[in-house]
């Protein structure tokens, strides 16, 4: 019962703490709330629509005008400019004014009359990766059915028509299904990934806040109750980590769970399976928090511990770079944060419908995570106290 009443005692101090703390009500409460709604919005869309683009037309031929419609007719781009020349097209796009220009040679349609092959020129805005995609994919679309177009006609000229023709042009049919993100858009890509983030950085400065300020304050001492100030520091990281699961976990049903679910994102996931693993999330990035805050010293520290590394966490986590493709050094680095392996499995269990089994590796790894950092957390606590450096 001592054992309970302890942690009890701990768990209302770092209550209060959080509450009577405006800058951490607005981290905890409101900037975890806030950072996903404007993330959905911005990126609801999905895919780049509509791209304004110029083609040259050095042919003028039945062909290049058909292959010019079609274009117009794709919902990734929009014909808004037919330029004489390049160099019109060129001025139009450092302008800003187009994103793409389709160039067809003055030998486009002659080569196709004589059976030949004809090229057309196509060139993108790299300023982004967006219009890049949206430009190629628009205009491979309509050269994927201009090349069919072409051959079925060029079938007939030698007397095969009809099903003959069409099974000569396309002799296996394929399917183009895009698995786990219908719209193959950018938010089911990079929104689930940034919940995760949100979570483990607005987590790990909330508590840093919390951290810097008793240092800040010098009343270290004062927020752990009298007669655990000299033992029992596995009770106060216990108490403490109870109090920070029992005001986040509501914040994370709504960010993890309804979040996806509100913006349409993939959710095919089983809830229970997400809830177990979210878990040892939960109670590894709060250990993981407190071990690197307590070398936290002032309030403004650890806010930019967390602007420092948020950047760097999104791409250690593998899902906007493969990690296979990553430098050992570095995969093994990102090893070190519950970031990766929580973005990991939440991606597979919500949006990919992976089973708690299917995650075994991450979900081992978070729990492995929970256990050394409980102990790197118990150790910082007590040199703190022994050296009187003082841990909030």
């Amino acid at each position: 019962m001592r054992l309970l009443k302890d942690i009890w005692d701990v768990f209302v101090i770092e209550v209060q703490r959080v509450l009577h703390d405006k800058g951490v009500i607005l981290i905890f409460f409101i900037a975890t709330l806030i950072y996903p709604l404007i993330f959905g919005a911005i990126y609801r869309n999905e895919l780049v629509r509509h791209l304004p683009v110029a083609v040259v037309d050095e042919s003028r031929s039945e062909a290049s005008h058909r292959f010019i419609h079609k274009l117009d007719a794709t919902p990734e781009m929009r014909v808004d400019y037919h330029c004489c020349n390049m160099a019109e097209a060129k001025h139009l796009m450092q302008q800003r004014r187009i994103h793409g220009i389709v160039l067809f040679p003055h030998d486009y349609d002659y080569r196709l009359a004589h059976g030949e092959t004809a090229r057309v020129c196509l060139f993108c805005d790299m300023s982004s990766f967006l219009y890049y995609r949206s430009v190629l994919s628009g205009t491979s679309a309509v050269l994927l059915d201009e090349m069919q177009q072409v051959e079925v006609e060029r079938y007939g000229l030698a007397g095969i028509t009809g099903e003959g023709a069409d099974e000569l042009v396309q002799p296996i049919p394929f399917d183009d299904v895009k698995l786990y993100s219908p719209a193959g858009g950018f938010t089911s890509f990079l929104v689930p990934a940034l919940l995760v983030l949100v979570v483990h950085q607005t987590l790990f400065l909330g508590i840093g806040i919390l951290f810097g300020t008793a240092r800040e304050d010098r009343r270290t001492l004062r927020v752990i109750p009298p007669h655990l100030r000299l033992e029992g520091r596995t009770r106060v990281v216990v108490g403490r980590a109870l109090a920070y699961l029992a005001l986040y976990l509501p914040i994370v049903a709504v960010d993890l769970v309804l979040m996806p679910r509100g913006f349409g994102l993939p959710h095919i996931g089983r809830i229970g399976d997400l809830c177990v693993f979210l878990l040892p999330f939960m109670l590894a990035t709060v250990f993981f928090c407190m071990t690197v805050c307590s070398f936290v010293r002032e309030r403004d520290t650890g806010i930019i511990t967390c602007i420092f590394f948020s950047v760097v966490l999104l791409f250690l986590s593998g899902a906007i770079w493969p990690s296979c493709n990553m430098p050992s050094f570095w995969r093994l680095f990102s090893y070190l944060f519950p970031s990766t392996h929580g973005i990991q499995g939440f991606i597979r269990i919500n949006t990919m419908g992976a089973t708690l089994a299917e995650v075994k590796f991450e979900y081992l790894m978070l729990w492995l995570q929970t256990a050394l950092y409980f102990a790197t957390s118990c150790l910082c606590l007590r040199a703190a106290k022994r050296f009187k450096i003082g841990v909030a």
